[in-house]
C-alpha cells in the first residue's frame, strides 16, 4: 500500500492498493466516526463492485443505502443532483453522515456537489473506478455539474475525507476507457514530468498495465503538490488545464455524447501544441497519444469549436488563459483577450 496525504484546507489520504475496495470499511471506520451513508454510483459501476461495497461497509458496522444513477456524462445534471437530494432526505441523512462516490469522474463530481451542497456539506470518500477518476478527477476537491450553457459551470470546492484508489479494479476496464485515463496520464508528464512523459512513451495501451501503480502515484504525487500550492485554481493550478480548453470545446461540439473527456483533452493537447511548441515537441505528443489509441484532432470546424471556448470557466472577463507546453514537462500558463485567443486558433 501506498499512501499520499494531501494537505489542503481539509487535509485527507490518497490510498492506492490493489485489492483496497475490500477494505473501504475498515478503512473509513479509521478516519470518521459515521457509522451512516449513502453509496452514489451508476448503473454500470454499481452492477460491477457496489455488492463488494456493501459487503465491506457492512462487515464495519457501516449502514448503508445505494443511489444508482444511468452512466454517462448527460447524467451530470442537476436533474440527476435534484434527485440525489430527495434520495437524502428521503434517507434522513444528517450531517454527521457520508457520501461515498463509488465511480468515475462523473459520479465522483456530482457526489462531491451534492456532499458540499446538502445541509450545507457533509463529508464524502472517494473511490474512483476510472484511470481518468484516480489520477485527475478524485483529488483536488473540484466538484461540479453540467448545465446547457457549458461543462462544470456550476460547482464548489469540496476536499474529500478520503480517497480509495484500488489498481485492480482498472484491469477491467474497456480498452477506450482506459485509453481516456491515459489522456490525463500524458497530461502530466507533459506539464511536469518529461521522466514520466518518456515513462509512458516506453509503453503503449497493450502493455501499461505494468507500470499502472507507478503512473497513478506518480500522477496524484503531482496534482497533490500542485493543489497544495494554489488549492482555489487562481494560479498555478490552472495548468492541469492543459488540452482542457479546446478538449471541452470539442466536448460540446459532439453534444458530450460520442466523443469523451479523454479524446477531447488528447486532441486538445496536441492541437495547442501543434500551434504552439517547436515540431521535436509536437512530434513525440502526437507519437505518444496515438501509442494509446487517442485521436490528435478533431474534424470540428474551429470556428465552430469557439463559442464554446468563449464560455470555458478559465474566461475571466474578456479574457481567457490556456496552457502550452514548449518543453516537456514545462507548462506555462498564457492569459490573452479572447479576441487574441480565436485569432491564434483560427490561424
Amino acid at each position: 500500500m501506498r499512501k499520499i496525504s494531501v494537505n489542503t484546507s481539509t487535509p485527507y489520504e490518497v490510498i492506492i492498493e490493489r485489492g483496497s475496495l475490500a477494505r473501504t470499511g475498515s478503512l473509513i471506520v479509521g478516519i470518521t466516526d459515521s457509522r451512516r451513508a449513502v453509496v452514489i454510483t451508476d448503473d454500470t459501476v454499481g452492477g460491477l463492485y457496489a455488492e463488494d461495497l456493501m459487503d465491506s461497509l457492512s462487515d464495519a458496522g457501516i449502514k448503508a443505502d445505494v443511489f444508482v444513477f444511468p452512466h454517462g456524462e448527460q447524467s451530470k445534471s442537476i436533474k440527476t443532483l435534484s434527485d440525489i437530494y430527495d434520495f437524502l432526505c428521503e434517507a434522513e441523512i444528517t450531517r454527521s453522515d457520508l457520501l461515498i462516490a463509488l465511480g468515475g469522474g462523473v459520479v465522483g463530481d456530482i457526489t462531491g456537489f451534492a456532499a458540499a451542497t446538502y445541509l450545507r456539506g457533509i463529508d464524502f470518500v472517494q473511490i474512483p473506478t476510472t484511470l481518468l477518476s484516480q489520477v485527475d478527477s478524485s483529488v483536488g476537491g473540484k466538484t461540479a455539474v453540467d448545465i446547457p450553457g457549458g461543462k462544470n459551470l456550476v460547482g464548489a470546492f469540496k476536499q474529500p475525507k478520503l480517497v480509495i484508489c484500488d489498481s485492480d479494479i482498472l484491469r477491467t476496464l474497456p480498452e477506450e476507457e482506459l485509453a481516456c485515463g491515459m489522456a490525463e496520464v500524458i497530461k502530466y508528464g507533459m506539464i511536469r514530468d518529461k521522466d514520466l512523459f518518456e515513462l509512458i512513451a516506453s509503453h503503449d495501451i497493450t502493455n501499461v498495465d505494468e507500470i499502472m501503480d507507478e503512473l497513478v502515484y506518480r500522477c496524484i504525487d503531482i496534482k497533490r503538490e500542485v493543489v497544495e500550492h494554489d488549492e482555489f485554481d487562481r494560479g498555478e493550478r490552472m495548468m492541469l488545464n492543459f488540452g482542457h480548453t479546446l478538449g471541452h470545446a470539442i466536448e460540446g461540439w459532439h453534444n458530450y455524447t460520442d466523443y469523451t473527456h479523454g479524446m477531447g483533452v488528447a486532441a486538445g493537447m496536441c492541437m495547442i501544441t501543434d500551434r504552439l511548441a517547436n515540431k521535436p515537441v509536437a512530434d513525440a505528443l502526437r507519437k505518444c497519444v496515438e501509442a494509446y489509441n487517442l485521436p490528435t484532432g478533431t474534424e470540428a470546424p474551429m470556428k465552430e469549436l469557439l463559442p464554446f471556448c468563449s464560455k470555458d470557466k478559465k474566461r475571466e472577463s474578456g479574457s481567457i488563459s490556456y496552457i502550452v507546453c514548449r518543453e516537456i514537462g514545462k507548462a506555462e500558463i498564457v492569459k490573452v483577450p479572447v479576441t487574441e485567443f480565436e485569432k491564434l486558433m483560427e490561424g
